[in-house]
């Protein structure tokens, strides 16, 4: 009997954290403006990336440390300058001093395929809930 009593009042505690998630998702959040610096590289994708969708080398899609899936993002090589916008599907990079890995495909729009690792900013919007340190571009 007493089981049963416990397992009610967690399905309650659940549920009403369930409310109170769905509430504050539902009510209307500021965008803040995301900007970091640092190296960038590429990756050969095979299998599922962290977010749960199968890897694709051809897609413009990128791995970040902490930004939500689906967010977009502009990254700009700053060696020449060029721009593409990727969106965050994949957690990474792992190597120290990275802030992003890009796909290939977005490694040849950014000109650093053979070099292999440039430096870049990466730029955006993002939830004022989550917490990232940006910094200014030199």
């Amino acid at each position: 009997m007493r089981s049963i009593i416990r397992s009610r009042r967690r399905r309650g505690t659940v549920l009403w954290a369930l409310a109170l998630l769905c509430l504050n998702s539902s009510a209307p959040a500021s965008a803040g403006v995301f900007q970091q610096c640092g190296k960038a590289s590429w990756y050969k994708l095979g299998g599922v990336t962290a977010s749960g969708e199968r890897a694709d080398p051809s897609g413009l899609t990128a791995a970040h440390r902490t930004l939500p899936f689906g967010t977009l993002v502009k990254v700009t090589n700053l060696a020449n300058g060029k721009v593409v916008t990727v969106r965050i599907n994949d957690r990474g990079p792992y190597s120290k001093g990275r802030v992003i890995d890009v796909t290939r495909a977005a490694a040849k729009e950014l000109g650093f395929i053979r070099k292999g690792v440039t430096r870049v900013q990466v730029a955006g919007t993002t939830l004022p809930s989550r917490k990232h340190h940006g910094q200014n571009c030199q």
